[in-house]
Order: structure tokens, then sequence, then C-alpha cells
């Protein structure tokens, strides 16, 4: 294989043989890094490839070595929409819409999973465990049935059911748990210890961030290789928001893109804001977040293993972390239906909501080009996290 493995915390470094987990000196998440990354060959070979190809199409700059395949459904080349209407409501900015709604498995898990599976299978595994509040278990389901291995997922008993339907269908063995998702992750590590199971844990393996990399790559891409002014981007693991980060690094180190790095903002919401009160407080870790709960079943994470990586990302991109009530929320899905005819998750809706206040107080200048994710498919919530905010369907 011709990339290594660092250590996101002590720098402790090591190849990337076998099944690695997480660090084994420090338990922080492994980078992978490249010997020549994004090299003048790596340009050349993706302009060969079709958009077809999705997120794959970009192999010279994954870790994918010569002669494997990928496990793939087709992921990535997701749309970046014009959203001028919706610029218009929320302030006046330049506003473009990162719709993840159009993966196969319905949001943007399918990138993570597609590369942590593959990885994974070609390391020898055959059988997967996760935590997951709905759509991470959706992709490694869906993954792991294309890849002919075992899946079990833990996820809250309060999973929104059409989320729990499909992880259902895709035939993994799902366990309910009573509970949040750090409870999940908990039964998920006795369970990986005991019978041998791949744990695909948010970061506890290192190529799901390489998966959520393309996202980066794709937005450079899909503007001309320029860089937005500031990406909002709901953060409950924050794998897609680090992945970012190392793929603009990357891009920049490269000279494939101009600098300065997009201005990252990290959203979240009031019920479970970890990473928002770390920032808020100058904090370098979060804090597990008590209690928590919000619709947004995707930013239900109390306590992220990525919390000091994320920080490091929105202090180096000089962005920051919002909280949005479940109110504006939900509001902000609205508005990307209503307004935009995207299918928005509740946590689009955040990222939406997060925006206005950003033009609102100056952070993001009506100027400049704002990048917001739609991380899922709405209609995978179903209808009722509206409901459940405001008594109305």
């Amino acid at each position: 294989m011709d990339w290594t493995l660092e250590c996101s915390g002590c720098g402790l470094t090591r190849d990337a043989a076998g099944l690695p987990t997480v660090c084994e000196a420090c338990g922080s998440p492994w980078l992978v890094r490249y010997p020549r990354p994004y090299a003048r060959d790596a340009r050349a070979e993706l302009e060969r490839r079709p958009v077809g190809e999705g997120m794959w199409r970009y192999r010279a700059l994954l870790p994918l070595a010569t002669g494997e395949a990928p496990v793939t459904l087709g992921e990535g080349a997701t749309p970046l929409l014009e959203a001028t209407r919706l610029g218009a409501a929320i302030g006046g900015a330049r506003l473009l819409v990162k719709d993840e709604a159009a993966n196969p498995t319905g949001s943007f898990k399918a990138r993570g999973l597609s590369a942590a599976v593959t990885r994974a299978v070609l390391g020898g595994a055959r059988a997967f465990v996760l935590p997951t509040a709905g759509n991470a278990g959706v992709a490694a389901a869906a993954y792991g049935a294309r890849a002919g291995a075992n899946v079990r997922v833990y996820a809250p008993r309060s999973t929104p059911a059409p989320l729990l339907g499909q992880i259902a269908a895709y035939g993994a063995d799902l366990h309910l748990v009573d509970g949040h998702i750090g409870d999940c992750g908990a039964r998920t590590k006795t369970y990986a210890a005991e019978h041998g199971a791949m744990d695909l844990s948010t970061l506890r393996e290192p190529y799901r961030i390489e998966g959520k990399k393309t996202l980066g790559l794709e937005i450079a891409e899909q503007l001309g290789w320029r860089l937005p002014g500031a990406i909002v981007y709901p953060a409950g693991g924050g794998t897609g928001l680090i992945g970012m980060w190392k793929a603009f690094l990357e891009l920049i180190e490269a000279g494939w893109v101009a600098g300065p790095m997009p201005r990252l903002f990290a959203v979240q919401s009031t019920g479970c804001a970890p990473v928002v009160r770390a920032w808020e407080a100058g904090s370098d870790h979060c804090e597990a977040w008590p209690n928590p709960e919000t619709v947004a079943s995707g930013l239900r994470v109390p306590g992220p293993l990525g919390g000091r990586l994320m920080l490091r990302a929105l202090r180096e991109s000089r962005g920051g972390a919002v909280a949005v009530p479940d109110a504006e929320l939900v509001e902000g899905a609205r508005l990307l239906a209503t307004l935009e005819g995207v299918d928005a998750c509740p946590e689009g809706g955040a990222a939406v909501a997060a925006a206005r206040r950003l033009l609102a107080g100056g952070s993001v200048a009506r100027s400049e080009t704002v990048v917001v994710f739609n991380t899922g498919a709405g209609v995978l919530y179903g209808r009722g996290f509206a409901k459940d905010v405001d008594g109305e369907s």
C-alpha cells in the first residue's frame, strides 16, 4: 500500500496493513497520509474518468491500491445547487446547496461507508458492527450487503422509523437500545470484542474520513477548482467536516487550488451541542453533553470521538460553531423544500438556520459564496420531526 497512517493525537505513524482501529498509544483517530498526494498524473487520471464513477473517479487520491475494486453503489457526484430564492430569504448570500440526499442510501453516509467497507473487506473483515443515529446504519447495512458481509447495527429506540426500516430491509441484524448513540457505542464495543466483528463506529477506523473527503474534492471541482468562502455543515460525529478540512489542505498543498481554505462552520442543535460549547469556551476538546435531545437524530451525538479534530479544523479554517434550536432547524428544512425543491432532512435545515444566523451577525458576508449541506433525504425521517417541535404535521 502506498499510504501510511498518522495519529491525529500523538503523531505516531504506522503502516496501513491489516484492520487498523485507533492509535495504539493514545486512542486517537488515524489520518491517512499519501507519499505523493494530488500529483500531476493523478489530475490527469481524474480528468479521464467519467462522472458516472461517482466518488471513486477520485481513486488516485483515495486508499485504493492498483488492481483493487471498491465496494460501490455509485455514491458521490451529488449536485451543488444554486439556491437563489433561499439565499435571498435568509440574508442575500450567494447560496449553494450540496444535496447529499442524492446518494444511493439517501445520505452522505454512503461515501464514508463505501470507503470503510472497501478497505475492511480487502483487509479480511467479514462481519461488521456499528452504532447509528440512523443514516450510518442504513449505509453500513447496504454496503455490507453489497460486500456479502454480516452487519449488526445498534440504534436508539427513538430513531425515526423509516430509517430503522431501511436498515432492516438491507438485511442487517438490527438491535434497538434505550438511550442515545453513546449507549449504542458501548454495546458495539462489547460485541466487537466478543465476536471479532470489525467496529465501523465513527473514526474508530481511518477510512470513513477518506470517503467523506470527496465532499471537499467535489465542491472544488464543481466550482472550477476554486474554493467557496464558507461552508456550513451539520456536525454530529463530524467525519465530513474533518474530511473536507483534510481535502482542502491537500488540494492547496498540491497547488490544485489557491487558498485560503473555506471557513468551516459546524452546526449543532441547542439540545446537543458539545462542539459549540467547547468552541465558545476556547477548549481543544469536547465534554460529553448530558441528556441530548433534538429531532435532528444525526446531531444527537453527545461525546464525539472526533471533537479535537473538529475544533482544530474550525480554528485552522478561521470558522466557528453555531447551535440552533429545533424550531429553527425545522423551519430551515421547510424553506429548503418549499423554496428550492430539496427534500431536506432536519440536519440540512439546521445548516440553513445557522447560515441565516451567520449572515445576520456578519460572520459571513453577503458577498461570499456559501455552501450549505443537506446531508440526507427528509423522507427517511418521516414527516414527524416537525410535529415533534410545533405540534403540526
